[in-house]
């Protein structure tokens, strides 16, 4: 069947025709029958360069060997046992040794379940009901993070999704990146904050940066308050980097959570931190967590191969960066719009300038993006179909592919 006909299908079958918003592109999003390397290959027959990479873990590409190898022997051995393995605690020596801000970690299977438990430990530890999370920023699809951009520091969060409670938001407030006045304003007019939540580069709307001491502000603005920091680390945990965001940028978190890459591509999240906190976790503490996939062999396996080779390959990460350097030289004058990049996180937004927060990247012709977004697939790219969208690079990614995105992006923007 073609990807229209598939889709026809299931728009009778699962809402709005799709298991996640993001992939409802209209008039009907293409359906990938294979993958391999840096390429999707659709039910229409086509091979795109992919610069999604399934927004993010696939820093090795799609099918990785190696990775495969791994999960093919487990599958041997079983795929759930409900039981601890010994996966869990190999897995947990190298996340935390990786992780300044990391005594301990607890094993869950998405990163939407990390940030939502890492938020609950907060208020268990602290005995403060509030939150501050990011303007922009995304935390997962969970109640108290679900709350409208721009809604104001001072007020009371405001629902972004039917069914989601008003006064469970309230207990939301928000501030702008780049801005630690802001939260020094917020922190010190509201004494019942338990933590600050924030991806530390904003990589759901970017990538947007951070100015150069911006974290370590926010770090000392929240221990003078008492407030725990927790880094969402979900994109950026082993895509800038090992260690994440917190050991390139040099600031130690409360709380992390992370997902996406340490899955290789299955499944995952987890969340750790300083081990006086995670002691509150059940059942050695009150803050209840449980899962039935929590844990899951085939997932720890397919992180732990993962991170195996990123250990084990010193250059990765420079040539992932050098990668992301030349294909910005590639793509040349910018014509009014700019290239943000980070490692190997990029996006070629629709504005004179990069920006430095949410609203200036609402300030992005949307417009002008959704015409670009439809020329480069059509001429085999697929970038992630948002403007608000971090695109990201593989070390699947060959020189070739480098050369004909630069031509793409010349060509259709």
């Amino acid at each position: 069947m073609k990807s229209s006909e598939l889709f026809d299908l299931a728009k009778t079958l699962m809402p709005g025709g799709v298991s996640s918003p993001v992939r409802a592109i209209k008039p009907y999003p293409f359906y990938t029958t294979g993958a391999k390397g840096a390429h999707l290959a659709t039910a229409d027959r086509a091979v795109l360069i992919d610069c999604c990479m399934a927004y993010g873990p696939l820093i090795l590409g799609h099918a990785h060997p190696e990775i495969g190898s791994a999960i093919e022997e487990q599958l041997a051995r079983g795929w759930l046992y409900g039981t601890p393995s010994p996966f869990e605690p190999e897995f947990a020596k190298m996340i935390t040794g990786d992780h300044p801000g990391m005594d301990m970690v607890r094993f869950v299977s998405s990163g939407s379940e990390a940030t939502m438990a890492a938020i609950r430990l907060a208020r268990g530890f602290t005995g403060k009901k509030d939150i501050v999370k990011i303007e922009g920023g995304f935390h997962g699809a969970h109640d108290a993070v679900l709350v409208k951009a721009g809604s104001g520091a001072t007020t009371m969060g405001v629902p972004d999704s039917a069914g989601v409670l008003s006064d469970l938001v309230a207990h939301t407030r928000q501030v702008p990146f780049n801005d630690p006045e802001a939260l020094e304003a917020v922190l010190a007019k509201n004494k019942d904050i338990a933590a600050l939540i924030i991806e530390p580069v904003m990589g759901n709307i970017g990538p947007v940066l951070p100015h150069d001491n911006y974290l370590k502000e926010i770090r000392e603005i929240t221990k003078a308050h008492g407030v725990l920091l927790i880094f969402d680390e979900v994109i950026t945990g082993y895509r800038v980097g090992i260690g994440g965001a917190q050991k390139k940028f040099g600031v130690k978190p409360d709380l992390t959570t992370l997902g996406k890459i340490i899955g290789g591509g299955l499944p995952i999240g987890a969340f750790g931190g300083r081990r006086e906190i995670m002691e509150l976790v059940a059942p050695q503490g009150p803050v209840y967590q449980a899962g039935t996939f929590s844990g899951n062999p085939l997932s720890l396996t397919a992180g732990i191969a993962t991170l195996r080779y990123l250990h084990g390959n010193a250059s990765l990460y420079r040539n992932l960066e050098e990668k992301c350097r030349a294909l910005e030289e590639g793509i040349g004058d910018m014509k009014g719009g700019c290239f943000v990049r980070l490692g190997s996180m990029f996006k070629y937004f629709f504005r004179a300038s990069p920006p430095q927060n949410y609203r200036e990247v609402k300030e992005c012709d949307t417009a002008a993006f959704r015409v670009f977004w439809k020329k480069m697939l059509d001429a085999g790219i697929f970038l992630p179909p948002s403007q608000f969208e971090t695109n990201f690079l593989s070390e699947a990614h060959t020189d070739h592919d480098l050369a004909a995105l630069a031509q793409a992006y010349r060509k259709c923007r």
